[in-house]
């Protein structure tokens, strides 16, 4: 609601009357636009309340406006400003200029952060299917039993407790969880005090990295690499060398070659299911990547954001588990577990890190969202979630087999692709003659949305290729897919 007793001013000791300098000054507020036709105003007792008059002067000034057409009172519906104005009639309203208080422009001077490379997601609505990144099907998720217990968390602790105050470093109950599911998944020995819970991984990358780096820096990302990661690290005026990814991870060799002349100040590594590639990094290449941390003291972020979707085989545990004398900082999400709109992510280091990231995310968050952590605590201590994830893994496997038996059905040899150990897309990489950009927009125009490929390209290099995610996708949704591709070659 405006400020109608700032805005409207009058002098009980006046010659005019006071409703009619009320009616005029509500008439002058409607001129300059503050108001627009159609707008609800104040009822006559609301009013009357806020200009500290008597009711029956707010009615006279009603009255008045009435009879001159700035106002309409309907029966149910209240007072509102005319859709006709009476000096406004004879020329269109869009003439008038009623300039905003906030248009498209901004007057002073601020950061200009560059080009988004994400794809609009609100675009994303419009279609009728959706091949994402990456992403697990919530529709499997246990979500009905995580609003309980949200809910019942609310209940319990409105207005006061949980709801109002909570650990800046996120629910102890769930840093506590999570402690022991590392441990029991990852062989990750920690306390919840090695922990701080961020919305999403993305919040633990920018977090770490505002730690880690200044002006100048060097970080050494793989090539590809996910792009977000580059830009976290670019916006804190760090330098990227980047490494090679092939089959077998990123090049350890590479890495040991440019420690030797000049030791970087971060590595930013994907072990499990690279993004966007989807490799796992080697054994041989672990364990020769944990011998130069250690011996050269190099300071590492570890994304582990899909660590869960393993299909084929036992994985090869996080370089988080073994000894590198506190030099990696491991991040992981529930997101990528749970579902997409679920954003809990985490970083793992030594306790004075972790206390210094804990200022950091409160200057950008007081603190996260206290119930949803609560709630989701509860479903890893009962083992909802341990069996949500084995029920995950079973499912998603068999889509991943499907997927590409469609991919290899329908484009053949056309199209090149391993399908992953694990994760939940598939890196497609297309011929020449069949660019990801156009195939992108005939797909659109059937009601199918895919990422163009410009997400994964580098300065230098093109790859015409697309991340394809499987996970979120049913049999009918994956045949309505199969059909749209054949349709478009």
């Amino acid at each position: 609601m405006l400020p109608f007793d700032t805005l409207i001013s009058f002098d009980r000791k006046a010659a005019m009357p006071v409703y009619q300098q009320v009616a005029n000054g509500l008439i002058s507020i409607i001129r300059e636009g503050m108001i627009k036709p159609g707008a609800r105003i104040p009822s006559s007792r609301e009013m009357a309340r806020l200009l500290r008059v008597h009711r029956k002067t707010i009615v006279a000034a009603y009255e008045e406006l009435s009879a001159q057409d700035w106002i309409e009172s309907l029966p149910r519906k209240g007072v509102s400003v005319s859709v006709n104005l009476p000096q406004l009639k004879p020329r269109s309203f869009k003439h008038v200029v009623n300039p905003l208080a906030y248009d498209g422009s901004t007057g002073h001077f601020f950061m200009n952060t560059g080009d988004t490379v994400l794809a609009d997601v609100a675009a994303k609505k419009n279609y009728r299917l959706v091949l994402t990144d990456g992403f697990p099907d919530a529709r499997i998720a246990p979500v009905d039993t995580l609003l309980r217990h949200y809910r019942l968390f609310f209940k319990k602790t409105y207005p006061e407790g949980a709801i109002m105050h909570g650990d800046k470093e996120g629910s102890a109950n769930l840093r506590q969880a999570l402690a022991a599911f590392l441990a029991d998944t990852r062989a990750i020995h920690a306390g919840s005090s090695n922990l701080l819970i961020t919305r999403g991984a993305q919040m633990a990358i920018f977090i770490a990295a505002g730690l880690l780096l200044k002006p100048g820096a060097t970080v050494i990302v793989g090539e590809p690499s996910y792009t977000m990661a580059n830009m976290i690290f670019e916006h804190f005026g760090a330098r990227l060398i980047k490494v090679a990814v092939d089959e077998n991870g990123i090049d350890v060799d590479a890495i040991e070659k440019i420690c030797r002349k000049k030791k970087p100040d971060l590595l930013y590594v994907i072990p499990h299911h690279h993004h966007p590639t989807t490799v796992t990094l080697s054994a041989n290449r672990r364990m020769k990547l944990l011998d130069i941390i250690r011996n050269h003291k190099l300071p590492v972020i570890e994304d582990d954001y899909d660590y869960d979707f393993h299909y084929n085989q036992s994985p090869i545990l996080p370089l988080a588990s073994a000894d590198h004398n506190g030099y990696v900082l491991y991040i992981g999400s529930i997101t990528k577990s749970f579902a997409a709109s679920v954003r809990i992510g985490y970083l793992l280091a030594g306790r004075e890190l972790i206390a210094q990231a804990t200022k950091q995310r409160e200057m950008i968050d007081i603190r996260g969202d206290v119930l949803m952590e609560e709630a989701m605590a509860v479903l890893f201590k009962n083992g909802e979630m341990q069996k949500h994830l084995k029920k995950s893994v079973k499912l998603y496997a068999e889509r991943r087999d499907a997927f590409c038996n469609m991919l290899e059905k329908v484009w053949g040899n056309r199209v090149h692709f391993t399908k992953p150990a694990g994760g939940l897309s598939v890196w497609v990489q297309f011929d020449q003659k069949h660019k990801v950009a156009a195939i992108a927009r005939k797909a659109a125009a059937k009601g199918l949305y895919m990422a163009d490929g410009n997400f994964y390209n580098s300065d230098k290099i093109v790859y015409n290729s697309v991340r394809m995610g499987f996970a979120s996708l049913n049999k009918k949704e994956l045949d309505e897919v199969a059909a749209i591709f054949k349709s478009i070659q």
